[in-house]
């Protein structure tokens, strides 16, 4: 969301550009010390470690801003967005990883940057580590969590994404869908649109756009920072000293940073990135393993996969790229990807292990199942049937088409987990991947692949 702010900075940080001019702009940023009094910290890998958190601050938003785009309420003092970006050694690929703010965490000990009060470890959702003990917290809760070694912090608000956008002239986003959502104000028809700063933060914003809640926002968002990128690499900021003086003295004074991220950083990666494109960024979300994991005080959150989540951090520390593509049956076109849709299996036959398969060959086609199938109270269906609520109609179509010969069925007030209940026709689970559905073991899409075409 507005991280990719901060990442803007450093994608214009162009090798065209005198370093007085970026000394001056670096003048702007304001300073925290989110690696203070920190001990036991992973070891270092491959390559540069940025964590981006965005946060909802709004203190600079015009009474017209936040009327036009809905940005009233108050803040809530925490991470709206928190990302990993990855820059390769070579400098020539940058691999983002969302990680979903509602991901269950646990934090490490630390005194309350609100109460003064010391706190043991306990359990939180990722994005009140920020309200709890600010910067710091939020780096040593993620580094614990991932084992990842963050080098640098990068914190930004509304405004400076919405400023951003602007001095680029807009973003142009493609979406196959109408999206709408009440929240934010979002309403856009299928097609190309090209957004500004205000209409771009609605974009990014939005939960309610699709079934898909905040997986589906993350999506967008990363969707949205390829576009970005692709703006500023195309439109000729980059060397332009003039130009790229302008954006930046428009965004900077609303980002947070720390003290080691200065100058010589911002123009060392602008050397090594003139040449950056869509096509070298990566993006994928941490793969989850449990959704609506329930802790006592917290709510629900979202329980990361071990297995699979220790692969990719390994794969950042180890510096390779997450987008592996293998050869495999050709898979069918949904419209929406599987990962975004949560699944409860039921038996509906006497065949005792039924239920167990359709779970598994479900699971391993990328959808997200409870692992836990049930019986049904009839155990003489002869046709598979997925059960569904009409406002997740698009989310149904795309598993009955991995359930060859299913039943639809409506079913008002469901709520947003779908349910198949197998049959004795049950022979197989197709493969299925949306037009733009987050490939591979890790579900990453490259950002030519999410950009306009």
């Amino acid at each position: 969301m507005r991280v990719v702010t901060t990442l803007s900075v450093v994608v214009l940080a162009s090798a065209g550009i005198g370093h007085a001019v970026v000394t001056s702009l670096d003048a702007n940023i304001a300073r925290v010390d989110p690696f203070k009094d920190m001990k036991n910290r992973p070891r270092a890998g491959h390559g540069m470690n940025v964590l981006l958190v965005g946060t909802d601050g709004r203190d600079k938003i015009t009474e017209a801003e936040r009327r036009t785009y809905r940005l009233g309420g108050a803040p809530c003092h925490c991470t709206d967005t928190i990302m990993i970006v990855h820059l390769s050694e070579d400098r020539g690929r940058a691999s983002i990883v969302s990680l979903p703010r509602d991901s269950y965490a646990e934090t490490p000990a630390h005194i309350d940057e609100t109460t003064g009060e010391r706190h043991g470890p306990h359990p939180v959702k990722l994005n009140a580590a920020y309200a709890e003990g600010g910067p710091n917290l939020t780096v040593r809760t993620v580094e614990n969590m991932t084992h990842v070694k963050i080098d640098h912090y990068l914190e930004v608000d509304f405004t400076s994404f919405m400023k951003t956008v602007d001095a680029l002239g807009g973003v142009r986003i493609c979406t196959a869908q109408p999206l709408k959502d009440s929240y934010t104000g979002l309403d856009m028809a299928a097609g190309t649109h090209d957004l500004n700063g205000g209409e771009a933060l609605q974009y990014v914003r939005s939960r309610h756009a699709d079934g898909s809640s905040d997986l589906g926002r993350m999506q967008r968002q990363q969707r949205f920072l390829a576009a970005l990128v692709s703006q500023a690499t195309s439109s000729g900021v980059l060397m332009n000293p003039m130009r790229f003086r302008d954006v930046t003295r428009a965004v900077l004074g609303s980002v947070r940073a720390d003290k080691g991220f200065g100058t010589d950083e911002l123009l060392d990666l602008g050397r090594a990135m003139r040449n950056f494109s869509p096509s070298s960024s990566e993006f994928t979300t941490v793969p989850i393993g449990q959704m609506g994991f329930a802790v006592k005080g917290i709510g629900s959150t979202l329980k990361w996969d071990p297995a699979k989540s220790q692969k990719l951090f390994q794969a950042l520390r180890d510096d390779k790229p997450l987008a592996v593509h293998k050869a495999g049956p050709k898979a069918l076109r949904v419209d929406v990807a599987p990962q975004q849709i949560q699944v409860q299996v039921e038996n509906g036959t006497a065949t005792a292990v039924l239920g167990k398969r359709v779970d598994s060959a479900l699971a391993a086609t990328g959808f997200r199942t409870t692992h836990r199938p049930t019986s049904a109270v009839d155990r003489t269906l002869r046709r598979t049937v997925v059960s569904y609520d009409p406002r997740w109609d698009r989310s149904a179509q795309s598993l009955a088409t991995a359930l060859p010969g299913a039943e639809l069925r409506a079913v008002q007030g469901q709520g947003p987990v779908l349910k198949v209940t197998a049959g004795a026709d049950f022979k197989e689970v197709r493969r299925v991947r949306a037009e733009d559905p987050h490939q591979g073991e890790f579900g990453v899409v490259t950002g030519d692949q999410v950009t306009c075409p």
